[in-house]
């Protein structure tokens, strides 16, 4: 329903933020780590936004990027995983983190989270890695002459950034403008493509 919400930073509790539009407050729940990259209050803010509706609850979470929000969309996919499991992954790490765990299969780093334990970190890569695989088929269905260096860091990169929201055929234009790509690892590759994709 709402793409962002733009407006006077007014109020701030331990996982939400109150933004003034209009004379309207709204108040929109947040990873911690957004909260503290907010800025200050009584500043002007934009927050990328999910409106979440269910019978018993209505509720409006946001995002600094538009990566966190794929990723916390992604999340609400997984069988078991809530709103508050999701916002709690944002809080302890970074989307691109997040992808990256899933594409590699971390579970040590997912484990990291509040509530999530080794069962719900394999069930979260499961089903986004298959997720993934078959969104990358449809998108590539028709695309021809991508040309990328064929590198185990290169296609985990790939993978990572569909995670993050983006086109097979958009991050692969991009990884082939980086110099260099070959000899960088999965986190340094995934870094610079986002400098350019966030363009």
């Amino acid at each position: 329903m709402f793409a962002y919400i733009k407006g006077k930073y007014e109020d701030r509790g331990l996982d939400y933020v109150v933004i003034d539009v209009s004379g309207v407050g709204y108040k929109i729940y947040m990873p911690n780590t957004c909260i503290e990259k907010l800025g200050n209050i009584g500043s002007e803010v934009k927050v990328h936004t999910h409106y979440y509706v269910r019978e018993d609850n209505i509720s409006i979470y946001g995002f600094i990027s538009k990566e966190e929000l794929r990723v916390f969309e992604l999340m609400l996919l997984v069988s078991g995983i809530g709103c508050k499991t999701a916002l709690n992954i944002l809080s302890t790490i970074s989307p691109y983190e997040f992808s990256l765990a899933v594409i590699s299969s971390d579970i040590a780093t997912l484990t990291k989270v509040q509530g999530i334990g080794p069962k719900a970190a394999q069930r979260i890569v499961l089903e986004l890695k298959d997720r993934i695989k078959t969104e990358s088929a449809l998108q590539l269905d028709g695309v021809k002459q991508i040309q990328v260096v064929d590198s185990n860091n290169i296609q985990e990169a790939i993978s990572a950034l569909q995670v993050l929201g983006y086109t097979v055929k958009d991050i692969k234009d991009v990884v082939n403008k980086i110099e260099n790509v070959k000899d960088m690892d999965t986190e340094e590759i995934i870094k610079r493509a986002l400098k350019y994709l966030g363009r």
